[in-house]
This record gives structure tokens, sequence and C-alpha cells, in this order.
């Protein structure tokens, strides 16, 4: 890859999990909002749900997650009562018509949960909620938090899906970011959770890590391979300290460049893929048999907070400090501060603080970004039928970008608007054509290789 290409390509821009991006929401959604948005979901809406549990027994000094570092307790115990009282409230607006399809609990370290408080969190849901016959059950698992006790509470609450962030095998880079957990670690969880039934294990891996070199990496891949995952998604580390102070503690010395990063993301992605591995999209790698394989086969791949995904729910609704929820009419974000989230839940249930509703132009460009992000093309009879004259301004920009384009990332043929293999490394940067908001805000974005 041409370095000059590279750097041309590879500005800091959104990850586009949502459209419009975080840094847009405003104050003027608030839980009145909230209560009339759930209020209008009905029979004709699947929902998902979001639980997000804020604390960590160690702070690794990577992560860009709202999280807190805690050892005792109680902390836990104080929060989990207000999560329940924000469940009870949100759940008595939606009517029991709209049915549950999957549950995601994300963190954090969702794992730090004691086995009790784990199979009362998914009472709680299933008495305020309607769930379906087999909702899928997904779970963020920490391998330092997990016992026998731990594994049987998340077997009884029907987790069917098991999350391991691993990031990097290598001694030196797990020091440097304060991330130590070994490969035998991760392999007891993996076979822990299939003993147990779980059908599907996602690993997630970094590149772009201090100290780390396509040597190491390459280790970690391999070793990665043999645990056999049904999924592994292979993300570009975002140094963001502006954001997240601990990163600070992280040297930037021993950060790779540019050129390095993409390296590092080819050979990892080459090496999946020889594994028997299929790409989904810029970060996500799953075996042929897997849905999420299907889905991007079929043309049915989704985008959310938690990345590609086949969720295909009409509303997911964010539960706990800092979540984020999108419904039909726009997107809600709740108190970020877990001591502010428990008073306001304390006071009312909800804690909205900030959100937007979304216009029919926000409908159709958040559509055209999942599509490039989930299908590398957009194609505009399609676009024409679902949106109608408003597509004409976005065919336009297509157009307008093909034609000027000499570095060979995009085509335009006829109604098809694609990226080439070139361009799709970059896709991020390519999607931010078509975003409106982008320089109009405060959010500052890590680079996109």
């Amino acid at each position: 890859m041409n370095t000059e290409l590279l750097r041309k390509y590879s500005g800091a821009v959104p990850r586009y999990t949502s459209y419009p991006t975080a840094p847009h929401f405003h104050e003027r959604i608030d839980n009145a909002t909230y209560r009339q948005w759930l209020g209008e979901l009905n029979h004709r809406n699947r929902i998902s749900l979001y639980l997000h549990i804020p604390y960590c027994d160690r702070l690794c000094w990577f992560c860009a997650c709202h999280t807190k570092h805690t050892r005792k307790y109680e902390p836990i115990a104080v929060y989990l009562e207000a999560l329940k009282q924000e469940i009870a409230a949100v759940g008595a607006l939606v009517s029991p018509d709209a049915v549950v399809s999957a549950v995601h609990f994300g963190g954090g370290s969702p794992t730090m949960l004691k086995p009790e408080d784990m199979v009362s969190l998914m009472d709680c849901l299933r008495r305020h909620f309607t769930f379906g016959l087999a909702p899928e059950i997904s779970v963020e698992m920490d391998p330092n938090d997990l016992d026998d006790s731990r594994y049987d509470a998340l077997a009884a609450v029907g987790m069917s899906r098991a999350s391991l962030g691993v990031q990097d095998f290598d001694d030196k880079v797990q020091k440097t970011i304060n991330r130590i957990q070994s490969f035998e670690q991760t392999k007891s969880v993996v076979d822990a959770v299939r003993a147990r039934g779980v059908h599907s294990v996602n690993c997630d891996i970094l590149y772009g890590l201090p100290f780390q070199t396509c040597e190491t990496l390459k280790k970690t891949v391999d070793q990665i391979v043999s645990l056999d995952p049904d999924r592994v998604a292979l993300f570009g580390y975002a140094h963001v300290p502006w954001m997240k102070k601990h990163q600070s503690l992280i040297p930037e010395h021993a950060l790779p460049d540019i050129a390095e990063r993409y390296r590092q993301m080819t050979m990892a992605g080459e090496m999946l893929q020889q594994a028997g591995y299929k790409a989904i999209g810029i970060d996500h790698f799953a075996k042929p048999a897997d849905t999420l394989c299907q889905a991007a086969e079929a043309g049915a791949l989704r985008r959310n907070f938690q990345g590609y995904t086949t969720d295909t729910a009409d509303a997911l609704i964010g539960l706990g400090a800092s979540s984020i929820g999108r419904l039909p009419q726009g997107y809600v974000q709740n108190m970020v501060a877990t001591g502010e989230y428990q008073r306001m839940t304390g006071e009312g249930g909800l804690a909205i603080v900030k959100g937007i509703e979304l216009s029919e132009e926000d409908h159709l460009r958040s559509h055209v970004i999942e599509r490039l992000m989930c299908d590398f093309a957009l194609d505009f009879a399609d676009l024409d039928q679902r949106f109608g004259k408003a597509s004409h301004a976005v065919r336009m920009q297509a157009q307008h970008f093909a034609a000027g384009n000499s570095d060979g990332v995009v085509r335009m043929d006829a109604d098809i608007f694609t990226l080439t293999e070139v361009g799709r490394p970059f896709v991020r940067n390519i999607a931010a054509i078509f975003d409106t908001y982008l320089g109009n805000g405060r959010g500052r974005h890590s680079v996109a290789v």
C-alpha cells in the first residue's frame, strides 16, 4: 500500500456505529421525549436490550469504554439496584406486545457480578419485558473474573454467545497496556463456556498497540485460531488520551506508525482468512456457517454500537449509565456519571440526558453509511425505491467523488457505487463524504486504519 495513499485516506473520522454520531447528541432530548418514543413501540416492533456494567477490577490503559476501577463490591451492588429501577421504569412504558429478541451485557466487566446477581438481573429483565422463544444472550467476559459458580450462573441466564477480549498475548505488550491475560486463562474460558452449551464464541484482537509488531501479532493470531472461535474481531487501537486520560500512561513513542498499523491489520486479516474465516466488513471475521457470515452474503448485515451484527430489531434499548439506545424516532443516551445516574433513576426511573431526533435526511444518510460500512457499495435503484427523490443528492455526491477520484478507491457503474479492494480499508473516510454533521461538531476521532 502506497504510504501517501494511506495518509490521505486514514484521517481521523468516526467509527460509524451510529449516524448521526454521539458528539452531535443534544440536551433537548430528555426523559419526556424518551417516554413518548418508548410508548410508541408496539406489536410490530422487535427489541434488543443492552445492559452496561461500568465497573472493572483492573483498569486496562488502552480501554476507551465508560468504566471505573473498583476492588469493592458495594458500589456494584448499589448500581445494580439503580439499574433494576431503570429496567422497571422502561419496561412499564414498553408495550408487552413488543418482543425482546436479544440481550447484550457489556462493560466494563459484566462478569464481575456475583453469580446470584447475574441471575437476579436476568429475572428482572424477564419480569418487565416480553421475551421471545430463543433470544440471543451475549456477554462480554474477562477471564480474570471467572470461576465455576459464575460459569454456571451464565448458563442459567441462557448465555448463548460469549465475547472475550484478548488484545495481544505478548508479555511486553500486555504489561504496557496493563492487561495481563495468559493464553491458558483464555483457553480455559472457551472450554468452560462451550461445555455449558454456548454455541458461539467471539475473540477480540487489537492491532496498533504499544510495542506490538507483526511478529508478536502473528503469534497471537496463531494462538487465537487454535481456540477455534466462531468469530474474531480485529480492531485498531484507538489512542484518544484527550478523551480517556488513563491512555496517557501508554508511551506514545512505542505506538506503531500508520504504515506499520496497516501492515499489522493486513497480515492478521490474511492469516484469519487462510484459517478459514470470511472477512466481514472492515474488522470482523466469521466461520462460513456463522450467522454473521450468512447475513453478509445475503446483504442483511447490520451495524450498531457493538460493531457488526445480525440484530435486526427495530429498537435497541440501552440500560445503565452511559448507555445509548436507538429507537425508530432517534437516539437517546443515559447519564454517564454513575452517581448521577443512580440519583436520576431513584427519582424517576429514567436517566436520559441527551439524544437526537432523526429527520428524513438522517434516516437516508444513516442507511447510506450503514450499507457502505457493511456492503462496501450503494445500490441507487434500491435507494430511490426506499427514499424517492431525497436520494438524488446522495447520488450526485457519489458521482462527483467517483468522477474526481484518481486513486482507484471507488468506481461508479450505472446505479452502483462500489469501493474497490484498494478502497475498502478506507471505507470510514469514504462514508464520511456523506456525513453532513462531521464538520459541525466538537468530536475528535481516532485514525481510520
